[in-house]
């Protein structure tokens, strides 16, 4: 970490502390602020690829959202998704393939993510705009999700109408909000104290508590054939959560565990996009 970076991180721990000996209530509030708010964007070059895509936008909660699609006359339609702090741009290495196998593929920033417009993203977010893609774009038959994307993914298909037919792609997903969380407040040395406000927050944003964002626990209610691809060094999406969903034995996920290749480098390389360009 940079010095520059290190004094951010000591102001936002001083900060959480001081609110916190005032009200757990109000600091709680900030902290869940916080936590759905991307620190990062990616708005580098387009790839060249993207030259060749129709330009889409439409609106969710009032922020602009921007998107691409290469067309094709088959019908079947493919959506890639990007995790946290991420962008589309970041997975052009699968367009190419994708329409050489038939698809109209689909790919659009999140909100709050690369070109897109908004501040913050969190689960029931991310759930709606992908809903949105798909009720506007779709309907859509096969997915592609890294990190956070997955999370959000595996949500929404509780709400899409679906057959065993319908394909998804999980590369390193965001198996449980719960992990996240510990991380999340590890990362701050935030109080343990102030975790139950903290659910407390989700609860009422939300009307649900935090383990119910679970991918493992959305397995159950999703029909679709599922390649899971997890490396065993990956260090924001741990492992032990994947390895949970797969002691769980769904006879519709087949599972690939890499080892060296961590949480980003897992989708650029080469034979784990041979083997996710063969499932889809």
């Amino acid at each position: 970490m940079k010095p520059a970076q290190r004094v951010v991180l000591w102001y936002i721990r001083t900060k959480f502390k001081l609110i916190a000996s005032i009200s757990k209530k109000k600091a709680a509030e900030k902290a869940f602020d916080l936590f759905c708010t991307p620190q990062r964007r990616n708005r580098k070059k387009l790839p060249k690829i993207f030259e060749e895509a129709e330009s889409l936008q439409f609106s969710l909660d009032g922020n602009r959202i921007q998107g691409w699609r290469w067309p094709h006359s088959s019908g079947k339609k493919a959506l890639i998704l990007h995790g946290y702090e991420s962008s589309v741009i970041n997975f052009d290495r699968y367009i190419r393939p994708l329409i050489k196998k038939g698809y109209e593929v689909l790919a659009f920033d999140a909100p709050a993510h690369g070109r897109s417009g908004g501040k913050q993203l969190n689960v029931p977010v991310f759930k709606r705009f992908v809903l949105e893609v798909n009720k506007n774009y779709g309907p859509i038959q096969s997915f592609m999700a890294h990190s956070f994307g997955g999370l959000g993914l595996a949500i929404a298909m509780e709400e899409i109408s679906h057959t065993a037919d319908y394909k998804m792609v999980l590369i390193a997903p965001a198996t449980e909000t719960t992990t996240a969380i510990d991380s999340f407040f590890g990362f701050l040395n935030l109080h343990p104290a102030l975790r139950e406000e903290f659910n407390k927050v989700i609860v009422r944003r939300s009307g649900l508590t935090p383990d119910w964002f679970s991918i493992r626990r959305a397995m159950h209610n999703i029909q679709a054939k599922v390649l899971w691809l997890h490396d065993e060094e990956d260090d924001i999406t741990p492992l032990k959560d994947a390895l949970k969903v797969k002691e769980d034995g769904n006879p519709n996920i087949e599972f690939i565990i890499t080892k060296g290749l961590g949480h980003r480098r897992i989708y650029r390389e080469n034979k784990v996009t041979k083997a996710i360009i063969d499932f889809m």
